[in-house]
């Protein structure tokens, strides 16, 4: 995280709107805010941002539904904000696109940790005299050094947690990575929900790296050892 980094707070509540505003502030960052949807689009339209906190419960158009359009166009991380419960719930925030969630009620304190987290995740620049690396997955290629992933001349745009991934497995291409370790260099808690939530987005990268995601080819399950990248 560095002083500058831009948030997006979006909640229809203004209370808790301006208090996340205030708070954010005082660590540090540059916050704008958005009341809906709409007013979010806006925003995004015109300035880039480094983080997007998106509550889920809006009248209208909802966080989940937001999350997965801004998809289609932005690999911006998104922080989603749910006083959801249930863990399914949480896990649709993540196939939409989600980078992470966090239930309501929530410390202020908890917030700003994972906010941290996820920007620790971001990709930092590679030193000039890095020679270029590419992983061939089919007719995907992944850029290692400046972690793009490509099919032919189109970029494939990666969520922050995606990037992360890709960094994680093409360190150590044909070596298995157990999921215990993938919830620690992503940044989360222990326990079986987290394990679930890489699985979720282990999912999602298939769909942008496979033919078949179904029955992968380059990131693969090996059974009882974890996933692995198999670039040809």
């Amino acid at each position: 995280m560095t002083p500058a980094s831009h948030l997006l707070v979006v909640d229809d509540d203004s209370r808790i709107r301006e208090l996340l505003q205030k708070f954010l502030v005082r660590h540090g960052f540059w916050v704008s805010a958005a009341r809906d949807a709409p007013h979010a689009r806006r925003l995004l339209a015109g300035l880039e941002f480094d983080l997007i906190v998106l509550d889920v419960m809006m009248p209208g158009e909802d966080g989940i539904s937001l999350t997965q359009a801004l998809r289609e166009d932005i690999s911006t991380p998104i922080l989603l904000l749910t006083a959801r419960g249930e863990t399914e719930d949480r896990i649709r925030g993540l196939e939409a696109g989600a980078d992470d969630y966090l239930p309501k009620p929530f410390e202020p304190k908890e917030l700003l940790l994972r906010i941290n987290a996820i920007l620790r995740r971001q990709p930092q620049p590679a030193p000039e005299d890095t020679a270029p690396k590419v992983l061939h997955l089919g007719r995907v290629r992944y850029d290692v050094t400046r972690g793009e992933l490509w099919h032919g001349s189109d970029l494939i745009r990666l969520t922050a947690t995606e990037m992360q991934l890709m960094r994680i497995f093409s360190a150590a291409p044909n070596t298995p990575v157990n999921r215990t370790r993938l919830v620690e260099d992503l940044g989360r808690d222990g326990g079986q929900a987290q394990e679930r939530a890489v699985d979720v987005q282990i999912t999602r990268l298939r769909r942008k790296i496979e033919a078949d995601p179904k029955q992968p080819r380059y990131l693969q399950t090996v059974r009882g050892a974890g996933y692995m990248l198999a670039p040809d």
